[in-house]
């Protein structure tokens, strides 16, 4: 295989960046992510792939929930506050206030959307896993277009 072709046409697939909040007894995390689609209208699916070796991988393969906040287009502070981990405090993660969903995970409370997600599938493949989320609640804050890696200037992928 020709490894640039291939790295090349898979970053052209469109990404967003949004933060996914994971909660497991008394432990909390968020950790941005890219790598998110719907996969069904009826009933509501989202699937998310989740690094391996990452504390929300630990919490999301425990729990069965999670949250994500969708970020909007400005927000690249905030979705790059979270490639490591961050401890919870005082109500914050680093400089940024969450709530707790309904699920009990984490929603960063400037995001101008989220939904929250009961885990129906976990798939461990490589170094990421692919959850499947049923969606089963979701808020709107605000109308935003989505942040996305393009207006960030990365690439993730490939």
């Amino acid at each position: 295989m020709d490894e640039n072709a291939k790295k090349k046409a898979l970053r052209m697939i469109p990404y967003g960046l949004q933060v996914l909040g994971a909660r497991h007894g008394d432990k909390a995390t968020v950790a941005s992510i890219n790598w998110t689609t719907q996969a069904s209208f009826a009933p509501p699916l989202v699937v998310v792939g989740i690094k391996t070796d990452s504390t929300a991988h630990e919490l999301v393969k425990q729990s069965r929930k999670f949250a994500l906040s969708f970020l909007g287009t400005g927000q690249k502070d905030l979705g790059f506050a979270f490639f490591k981990h961050v401890d919870p405090k005082d109500g914050k993660f680093g400089n940024y206030a969450y709530k707790d969903g309904n699920n009990g995970c984490p929603i960063i409370t400037d995001a101008p959307g989220a939904v929250e997600c009961k885990v129906v599938d976990f798939i461990e493949r490589g170094d990421h896993s692919i959850v499947i989320g049923e969606v089963t609640d979701a808020y709107l804050s605000k109308d935003s277009d989505p942040l996305t890696l393009k207006e960030c200037g990365v690439n993730y992928g490939g």
